[in-house]
């Protein structure tokens, strides 16, 4: 069982990730934005992935920037990026090497296999 960090804006698809993840048998902590997501992630809390959108409202500090914090942060952070806007190259030239990526909207299994993928990497 992993403790996975959901950093999603949107009260329903944090709510609906947080659901199904629980149900593939892992533990979820869930922030709606970046300053939320570092206080857990600059506790003593244990977190073993990031599941983040890369596009957050209101938010000087995307899920880009976020994961590099939380590398920094923590080394070994597993971290998987989503949005439902389109991916640019430009904005994959800043997903963090290493990571995982699940285009929205994703199903039940798609977001299994793409937390699982996490952990075989």
């Amino acid at each position: 069982m992993a403790v996975i960090l959901i950093v999603e804006d949107e009260f329903f698809i944090r709510e609906i990730a947080e659901i199904m993840i629980q149900d593939f048998g892992h533990k979820t902590l869930v922030a709606s934005d970046v300053d939320e997501a570092l206080l857990l992630l600059r506790s003593s809390q244990r977190i073993d992935a990031l599941f983040t959108d890369i596009y957050l409202k209101s938010a000087v500090l995307g899920g880009c920037d976020l994961a590099i914090e939380a590398i920094a942060l923590r080394p070994n952070l597993r971290v998987l990026y989503t949005t439902g806007n389109t991916v640019t190259e430009k904005m994959k030239a800043l997903l963090v090497e290493g990571t995982h990526f699940l285009a929205k909207p994703y199903t039940e299994n798609q977001l299994e296999n793409a937390v699982a993928g996490m952990f075989e990497a």
